[in-house]
C-alpha cells in the first residue's frame, strides 16, 4: 500500500484545515489534535468526501490511549489507520485490520536502537520518524528495515520533502499548508 501514490499526507490540526482538505485531491489525511466528541462527525465528513483518515490516537483529547480506546476507534470510527507511539495501540490496530503506523521520535542513538527493536517486534505496517529532516537516518532505516517509512516533523520546505522521499520515505506527514499546495 502506497497511499495511492500520495507523497504528502496533510496533517490536520484545526477543523477549518479539514474543510479545506475535503475539497482537495488528497485521498489520505492525518488527524491530529482532535477531541473525542468530534471523531464521529469528522470521520463521517471525510468518508462522505472519499477521504481516508489516519487518526493519531495519542493526540485525541478525552481518549485514554489504551487497547480499549483503539478498539473503540477501529470499531466505531473506522479510520483507515491508527498512528501511535504505543506498542499496544499498534498491536490492537493490526488485530482489527486497520493500518498500524508506529511513530518514533529519533532523539539520539538510544532512540534509534529502540526504534529498530520495537519495529522488529511489532511489525507495524509503517513507521513514522520524527524529525523527518534527517535524510541520512531515513536512508539507514530504509536499508535496515522492511517496513515502509513516513517522515514527519520539522519539514518546512518542498526541498526537505523531496530529500526525505529520496532517502527512502514513502511519504511525508506535514501540517504546513504551503507544502500541501505544492502536491
Amino acid at each position: 500500500m502506497d497511499f495511492m501514490g500520495q507523497k504528502v499526507l496533510p496533517a490536520v490540526r484545526k477543523m477549518r484545515d479539514l474543510e479545506l482538505l475535503i475539497k482537495s485531491n488528497f485521498q489520505y489525511l492525518v488527524l491530529l489534535d482532535s477531541h473525542i466528541s468530534q471523531l464521529l462527525s469528522v470521520s463521517q465528513l471525510a468518508r462522505s468526501h472519499g477521504k481516508n483518515l489516519l487518526i493519531h490516537a495519542d493526540l485525541i483529547h478525552g481518549l485514554k490511549n489504551d487497547e480499549y480506546a483503539i478498539e473503540f476507534l477501529c470499531q466505531t470510527i473506522k479510520p483507515a489507520g491508527i498512528i501511535s507511539t504505543k506498542s499496544s495501540a499498534i498491536l490492537t490496530a493490526k488485530k482489527h485490520k486497520v493500518l498500524a503506523i508506529q511513530r518514533h521520535f529519533l532523539l539520539d542513538t538510544t532512540a534509534l536502537e529502540t526504534t529498530y527493536k520495537i519495529t522488529q517486534k511489532n511489525q507495524p505496517d509503517y513507521i513514522e520518524v520524527l524529525p523527518g529532516v534527517m535524510p541520512h537516518i531515513i536512508e539507514e532505516l530504509h536499508g535496515q528495515l522492511s517496513i515502509p517509512i513516513l517522515a514527519g516533523g520539522l519539514i518546512r520546505t518542498v526541498e526537505e520533502v523531496e530529500m526525505a522521499l529520496q532517502a527512502g520515505a514513502v511519504a511525508v506527514t506535514t501540517s504546513r499548508k504551503d507544502i500541501w499546495s505544492q502536491y
